[in-house]
């Protein structure tokens, strides 16, 4: 792969918490996680968050005190669906209407990016994208490659991680 652009993250069980949601001032990073979004920013690659949070739309939690803490993570932005999956929106993953819009935003070239996720959500949203894809099994992953499998079975991920920090190892690897 030449030069990677970018790496799009989901955050629940992906970088912390579980895999059930967490709201920021709540949400933990696992241990690793610091040092890994470090070591992405040392390889000079855009990072973005990428996750569902239909809590916003229930108006438990705002969508801004999501960005905000992703930031604050190292992360140069976040995409977020805020709506329930009953709502229809385009937005939500499997969609890669996500990855779409940081791509028009930012001057992405979606098959030069990388989504890292737990979930079979993360991996459809982006194969759909044309994106190279880690599974860590942290999280929802154990269930993804296992459990869920048949909604992702005519795709590989790329990459089976332990681990965002075996995912950021892999990477380095590529570049």
């Amino acid at each position: 792969m030449s030069k990677i652009q970018a790496v799009f993250i989901d955050r629940d069980g992906t970088i912390g918490g579980s895999n059930e949601v967490s709201y920021p001032g709540v949400f933990q990073l696992f241990s690793f996680s610091d040092k890994s979004i470090k070591a992405l920013k040392e390889l000079g690659v855009k990072l973005y968050g990428f996750t569902n949070q239909p809590g916003i739309s229930r108006g438990d939690v705002m969508e801004e005190d999501f960005i905000n803490e992703m930031i604050n993570f190292g992360f140069d932005g976040a995409y977020i669906c805020p709506h329930q999956h009953t709502e229809g929106c385009k937005c939500r993953k499997p969609s890669p209407e996500m990855l779409y819009r940081a791509a028009e935003e930012n001057d992405l070239d979606l098959t030069k990016c990388i989504v890292i996720g737990d979930r079979w959500s993360d991996i459809l949203a982006g194969y759909n994208a044309g994106c190279l894809n880690i599974l860590v099994l942290t999280g929802a992953g154990k269930e993804a490659l296992n459990q869920y499998r048949y909604k992702w079975e005519s795709i590989e991920a790329n990459y089976i991680a332990r681990d965002l920090e075996d995912a950021v190892r892999w990477i380095k690897e590529l570049k």
